[in-house]
């Protein structure tokens, strides 16, 4: 990171790739964000910027580093690398966190269990400028990413067909459309639907309030 590009992305505004923090103000908050950019795209956190761009500074370097590697390190689980840098900018002192993009997806708050519980983990994920609780699809999703678990060679059945024959007058579909027109429980419309992001024929995407719905690759 450099003063130049710093200045750059605190002129863009909050986004996929940003969030601004006034101060720290909660383990659990910051790991909320952290985990969305290492889950996602990766990110940077700037602390010392309110949400408006205001300059406020933080008021110890030191104190707010220790904060952000304590809430990488234990309130996050598998634990983060992060990486930490300072600015002066305005004659206040910035404290800037890179999250890179993770190759040990899905990350969760800590829970202290021996592995993750798709049913209770607390998954975050990036969605345009906030930081989303993940849906159990997309926590297989971001498992079988990183496991590289596509599927080829993939027979599409009945279910798979009324999922595209909904997409081609809908252009989208969730998991409870599917379950509902194609007479199956919630699970199997899940997992036939997860199927077809690993074969490549749908893609997952997450609205601001945290739900799922699938469209066709492109």
């Amino acid at each position: 990171m450099t003063r130049r590009k710093l200045l750059q992305l605190i002129e863009e505004g909050e986004n996929l790739y940003i969030e601004f923090k006034q101060r720290f103000s909660s383990y659990e908050k910051i790991a909320k964000e952290m985990l969305a950019f290492a889950n996602t795209s990766g990110g940077v956190i700037i602390f010392g910027v309110d949400d408006d761009k205001s300059i406020y500074g933080v008021e110890s370097e030191k104190s707010e580093t220790a904060l952000v590697e304590e809430t990488a390190k234990n309130y996050c689980e598998p634990p983060l690398q992060i990486q930490v840098s300072y600015f002066e900018i305005e004659h206040k002192e910035l404290v800037v966190v890179e999250i890179p993009e993770s190759s040990n997806k899905p990350h969760r708050l800590q829970d202290y269990k021996p592995s993750i519980d798709i049913n209770d983990a607390n998954v975050y994920v990036r969605v345009g400028e906030k930081s989303v609780l993940a849906s159990k699809e997309m926590i297989k999703v971001l498992q079988n990413q990183v496991k590289k678990k596509e599927l080829k060679n993939y027979t599409v059945g009945k279910n798979e067909k009324i999922a595209f024959d909904y997409l081609e007058k809908n252009e989208t579909i969730n998991v409870k459309e599917l379950s509902k027109i194609a007479n199956i429980s919630n699970r199997r419309a899940s997992r036939t639907l997860i199927n077809l992001v690993r074969a490549n024929l749908l893609m997952i995407h997450t609205k601001d309030n945290g739900e799922d719905y699938f469209t066709y690759c492109g």
